[in-house]
């Protein structure tokens, strides 16, 4: 079983974190008072709150959640340590600034040190039974390395010898040593390989690759959405933003780093998402909509909804809704609209010029297929055009396609028929994916509401 369960790790232990300060709390109320009757109660109720927001800043901080396969225990336990620190000198600093006396030395010496036994052990736990089960063969990646060098013959011996990390290595390709035990094939064989055998990573030597290969490679990956790590090697690569990890001594290049990929800050932007279009739908569609259904019935024959499929998160297909801004066409799956398109309604005109009839997206949204920020959505047949022609076109598929976008706000909106306006929305969406941050999120919604109300050129 490949690797599908790996987004829940990061949530389990943020979980575990939440259960270790609520325990520990109590556990050291217990010990310093006559009975835990009011432990649920007045001011150490408040301190619960208090407690999680504060463990939960120290850990975004100091970014402790950040686990890959091959962290080793002692580098938990110590970030553990680390984290637990900048959480007792922000709680003691609050209570100084508050300079309040109802918590006692002892209630929160003990909090403190059981509070640190218990993350630790949470840790332990997990990092255990998640190595046990992937030694058992379950929760693997399947992995193959490009160059039959020292470096590559080194990482296939650690990942024979560490199956706990669960990586299942197909062979070596190599133009030079077709013969050597366990290389399947050449480099020009790759593709094909890969596609056949469903690899999820690839491993590269780059000192064995010409340059032109290395082109392919790389856009061969982000084309198909497969991670590609790089061994170290003298010579240039074609990308600067590389991620360094280390395999026990042996340190590997991670060629794409998407911090969206972290499982905190993919919950922190869901939760944004479902609060963000909860809200909209409850307070503004409810009511909303309504009024806009009966305008574009009176205005043109035809269904209120639209509704089509397009290009989601790993390329998977679905639903997009908006509300129906044309007169019923056999064009409307396959040509783009375009300034003075007679194919628009009176009525569709006004609600593309707001952008009132993406609002229907927000249910998209609220249904996971979407979120509120993130490259838009192109049709099926637009994202087979376009993934012929702009490089890189594929790498925006890594996120969740989005309402409103980075390159929306910065003047790539509507007509992308000249491939110039493509490749520079492709550029602006991979920026986008590879330094997202919930500020810049929030960035960008304010941007598109400005832009609502100013009015846009390139909406129509």
């Amino acid at each position: 079983m490949p690797g599908l369960y790996s987004r829940y790790i990061k949530p389990l232990h943020a979980l575990g974190d939440a259960v270790a300060i609520t325990t520990s709390a109590a556990t050291a109320y217990w010990l310093t008072e006559d009975t835990l009757a009011g432990f649920i109660t007045g001011t150490y109720a408040n301190f619960l709150v208090y407690a999680l927001i504060a463990w939960f800043m120290c850990t975004s901080l100091l970014g402790i959640y950040k686990f890959y396969r091959v962290t080793r225990l002692l580098k938990i336990v110590v970030n553990v340590l680390k984290v637990t620190l900048l959480y007792l000198i922000l709680i003691e600093a609050i209570l100084n600034i508050l300079n309040t006396q109802v918590f006692s030395r002892s209630f929160l010496l003990h909090h403190y040190l059981i509070l640190a036994c218990l993350v630790i052990l949470w840790r332990i736990i997990v990092i255990t039974s998640l190595r046990v089960y992937r030694k058992k063969g379950y929760n693997y990646r399947k992995v193959i390395i490009i160059g039959y060098t020292a470096p590559g013959k080194e990482l296939r011996r650690f990942f024979k010898n560490h199956p706990e990390h669960g990586y299942r290595f197909l062979g070596f390709f190599d133009d030079k040593h077709a013969q050597e035990p366990g290389v399947v094939g050449t480099i020009n064989e790759i593709e094909d390989f890969v596609s056949q055998n469903e690899v999820d990573e690839i491993y590269c030597s780059p000192f064995e690759l010409q340059k032109h290969q290395i082109v392919r490679l790389l856009s061969f990956v982000d084309n198909n959405l497969i991670r590609l790590k790089f061994l170290p090697e003298p010579g240039g690569l074609p990308y600067q933003k590389l991620q360094v990890d280390f395999y026990d001594m042996l340190p590997v290049l991670i060629f794409r780093s998407i911090p969206l990929d972290d499982s905190i800050n993919k919950f922190l932007k869901r939760a944004f998402d479902i609060v963000f279009s909860s809200f909209v739908i409850i307070f503004i569609l409810s009511w909303l909509l309504p009024i806009l259904a009966v305008l574009i019935r009176l205005d043109s024959k035809g269904p209120i909804l639209f509704k089509q499929e397009r290009s989601g998160l790993d390329n998977q297909k679905f639903k997009c809704w908006k509300l129906r801004t044309m007169y019923v066409n056999s064009e409307s799956n396959s040509k783009q609209a375009q300034r003075g398109d007679s194919r628009i309604t009176p009525i569709g005109a006004i609600l593309r010029k707001t952008s009132l009839d993406e609002l229907p997206q927000f249910f998209n949204v609220l249904m996971g297929q979407m979120s509120i920020v993130g490259p838009r959505p192109h049709m099926l047949s637009h994202t087979m055009y376009y993934s012929t022609l702009v490089d890189k076109f594929m790498v925006r598929h890594f996120i969740k396609p989005g309402i409103t976008g980075l390159s929306q706000v910065r003047g790539f909106r509507g007509d992308t028929s000249e491939i110039h306006q493509m490749r520079g929305r492709v550029k602006l969406d991979i920026f986008y994916l590879e330094n997202w941050s919930f500020f810049l999120d929030l960035k960008i919604v304010f941007y598109t509401v400005y832009n609502m109300l100013r009015g846009e050129d390139n909406a129509f």
